[in-house]
């Protein structure tokens, strides 16, 4: 059971300043174990691009079946050696996006292994798994399981709008940066919200008491150290008493019906900057824009591995990193990963670039500031996201 104690609060971000004059507010608040961020950038270094003798597919024997124009279906057929019709065993299809993957007719016979052993390798890395053996079983339940809480359109009720959601999701972005909690954390409240939004009746007044909760709920589930309650409630400027925030708690928990799973974009996003080798400014600038996304209310019919890709496809694109021979060859197979149609993939990219190229100038501006340090590389300032008509030039 996760421990408790109490943070001494600062003042958030003032969006009066201007934006040269804001500054990411002070981490005053962190785990007891000085916890490491497993998803800081790492090189890759260059040897793991040697050939890589591939095991004998000794239960399943993968294949790329069907190709129609939009998609690929990574299927699953048994293996008559070694399965028979008895056993029972039936694994479900993978939906594969097809985009680099053209002309590599000598690499598509490989793709299978290859990108069980890339992805086994990269989660291994990335410290997200304990034991690589079930590293392709995640990654298929990943697949699968992202699909359970979409969303069918983006409406929200009556009187909320986008530009609402948005503010609140700013101020829930600065409180997780006061608190120092994990990056997931805040995926994970975003992603209550979203789904609370739209299952509870709550007034426009309890609005930011709704946030909150979503994001001490997260923290319940992915942090080693909590805040008391009173401290969330100092944060609120006392709006609202503790009492109400503990029954708004069990009212989230009871109509989410205990469910807080969700595997965040985050988590597909740094395997695919693995598995495509990556730099260290590309993953930090794919984090800005993924951050991004959660402001944009159209963003939530999109699987989280398809906010993935375009965020780190768009960030390929804006930073026009040149790529080595096997860095296109890695490219290619992440691109395999990418579920759905390059029309959605354009869309996102086309959303996210849009909110790229005003984020400086906009009050919900907590990301801009947040990736504008030193430590992330100072992305969010980079010239190439203030041209609005490049960056959606390259998404039609």
């Amino acid at each position: 059971m996760a421990r408790t104690g109490f943070c001494d609060s600062k003042p958030l971000l003032d969006l009066h300043k201007k934006a040269d004059e804001r500054r990411a507010p002070l981490r005053t608040w962190a785990n007891a174990c000085g916890p490491i961020d497993r998803w800081q950038p790492v090189e890759v270094e260059e040897s793991r691009m040697a050939p890589v003798k591939m095991e004998t597919e000794c239960r399943w024997e993968r294949r790329l079946s069907t190709q129609t124009s939009e998609d690929i279906i990574m299927g699953f057929h048994e293996d008559s050696r070694t399965c028979s019709a008895a056993d029972g065993h039936i694994e479900d299809p993978v939906l594969l996006h097809p985009l680099g993957l053209q002309g590599l007719h000598s690499l598509q016979a490989l793709v299978p292994s290859l990108l069980r052993h890339e992805v086994e390798m990269a989660l291994e890395k990335l410290d997200l798994i304990w034991d690589r053996t079930y590293a392709w079983d995640m990654f298929l339940d990943m697949m699968r399981t992202q699909t359970q809480n979409s969303f069918p359109n983006a409406d929200l009720p009556r009187h909320f709008t986008d530009a609402t959601r948005a503010v609140l999701i700013d101020w829930l972005i600065q409180v997780h940066e006061i608190m120092h909690f994990q990056a997931e954390t805040l995926y994970l409240a975003v992603h209550l919200l979203n789904r609370s939004l739209r299952q509870i009746k709550v007034a426009t007044a309890n609005l930011q008491l709704l946030g909150m909760v979503c994001l001490f709920l997260a923290a319940k589930k992915e942090e080693c150290l909590l805040p008391e309650v009173s401290g969330l409630c100092y944060l609120m400027d006392h709006t609202y008493t503790k009492h109400q925030l503990l029954r708004m708690e069990r009212k989230l928990l009871c109509t989410l019906k205990f469910d807080l799973s969700y595997c965040p974009p985050l988590h597909f996003l740094v395997l695919l900057a693995s598995v495509a080798r990556c730099s260290t400014k590309v993953v930090w600038m794919a984090r800005y824009l993924l951050e991004l996304s959660l402001l944009e209310g159209q963003c939530v019919v999109f699987l989280p591995v398809q906010l993935a890709g375009a965020a780190l496809c768009l960030s390929r694109q804006v930073l026009q990193e040149p790529l080595t021979p096997e860095g296109e060859a890695a490219w290619c197979l992440a691109s395999s990963i990418h579920v759905g149609s390059e029309t959605d993939l354009l869309r996102i990219m086309h959303i996210v670039a849009t909110a790229a190229a005003k984020a400086h100038t906009q009050d919900t501006c907590a990301s801009f500031i947040k990736f504008s340090s030193p430590e992330t590389m100072h992305v969010s300032r980079h010239p190439g996201l203030k041209n609005a008509s490049g960056l959606l030039g390259i998404c039609t």
